[in-house]
């Protein structure tokens, strides 16, 4: 979520569109997304502390390369690079978490991924203020030690778990056919859909808000840093809260309860001007972080544990390599002057994935 906050000082070092600045962004969640489905395999194969140091380490690696070079060939490059990285470690998360917390999935799941909310909160204003202060590449080049130590206090600190097969061991090409075939069950098909729309809409706000905030609200770019780090913040809260309610009362009361309150907050968007009354309505848009402990919680569920990772790796690649498209489609948009109108179309996505929830069957697990 750093990248959002430099993006204008790419757009004005590369010369790049809001369309291709989009691009970028869609680029770096499309790797993330290919690479998903070998991670998941990987994840059922090896010990995930493995998986998590070495995507943090090659993402650090990416990082240090796009602000060391002044090249847009590079830069895209890096970028891809960074999300291949990435991908390796959403998986190997939920799957160790699901083998540490096996009755209490949603709630240990809600609760690291509000941790991840605190670094999304702090980071982009502290990049917002190094970019200001000294270039974007400091902006977003402090993160890369950071990653390093995280992945060997990851490694270090997390217990060692059992694989469901033995190091090594390839998984068959046909094992992997088959949870394709999984998705045939109708709850699981509804979720891959619902899935792929929460990112296409999550992708396409996070990517343009800080910019959205600076051009047409006319906000500082330190304002707008802010106001994008309150949006993670207010998933701190929302995300074991959303967690345990999947825990208590299942997926879909409490995947309607944090998504409707966004499509109010996107219709208000445009409307709006004033800082404050702003700051409510990010608040608004912002319960809908709490889908990610909901609905990961419900994939892991539905696989048994010698698929879980292929599983969620056939899910979340499909699902979010559709829904990298929203950051380019989004920018395309704004290009041709209909920021607000955007915004618009988001909530009345949103009210689809709504619609799809109450409608869903239930997946046989």
């Amino acid at each position: 979520m750093v990248l959002p906050v430099v993006l204008p000082y790419l757009q004005t070092t590369y010369g790049l569109s809001l369309s291709v600045a989009g691009l970028l962004v869609s680029i770096l969640w499309l790797f993330g997304s290919i690479g998903q489905l070998p991670a998941g395999i990987l994840a059922d194969r090896y010990d995930e502390r493995k998986l998590m140091l070495v995507g943090t380490t090659v993402v650090a690696i990416a990082v240090g390369v796009i602000v060391a070079s002044s090249s847009a060939i590079v830069l895209f490059l890096a970028t891809a690079v960074w999300g291949l990285g990435h991908s390796l470690y959403p998986i190997a998360r939920i799957t160790i978490l699901s083998n540490l917390y096996a009755e209490r999935l949603g709630s240990a799941l809600g609760v690291t991924m509000a941790t991840g909310d605190i670094g999304q909160t702090v980071l982009p204003p502290i990049a917002a203020a190094l970019a200001a202060a000294v270039a974007w590449q400091a902006g977003l080049g402090f993160v890369a030690p950071l990653l390093l130590l995280g992945g060997v206090v990851l490694y270090v600190a997390v217990p060692a778990q059992p694989s469901s097969g033995a190091d090594g061991q390839t998984q068959s090409l046909g094992d992997t056919l088959a949870v394709f075939g999984e998705l045939r069950n109708p709850g699981l098909g509804f979720m891959a859909g619902i899935l792929f729309l929460y990112i296409f809409i999550w992708q396409s706000f996070t990517a343009f808000y800080p910019t959205y905030l600076t051009t047409v609200k006319g906000f500082s770019p330190a304002v707008s840093s802010l106001l994008f780090g309150f949006f993670f913040a207010v998933g701190v809260v929302v995300k074991p809260v959303a967690g345990a309610s999947y825990d208590r009362i299942g997926m879909r009361g409490s995947l309607v309860a944090v998504l409707l309150p966004s499509v109010a907050g996107f219709l208000l968007l445009p409307l709006l001007d004033n800082l404050w009354l702003l700051v409510g309505v990010t608040a608004l848009i912002s319960t809908m972080l709490g889908s990610g402990a909901v609905t990961q919680s419900y994939l892991a569920d539905s696989f048994s544990a010698e698929k879980q990772g292929t599983g969620l790796g056939v899910v979340r690649t499909t699902s979010a390599t559709l829904g990298a498209g929203g950051p380019v489609v989004f920018g395309v948009v704004a290009d041709y002057g209909y920021f607000d109108q955007g915004y618009v179309a988001l909530a009345a996505i949103m009210a689809g994935v709504i619609l799809l929830t109450l409608v869903m069957p239930q997946a046989d697990s």
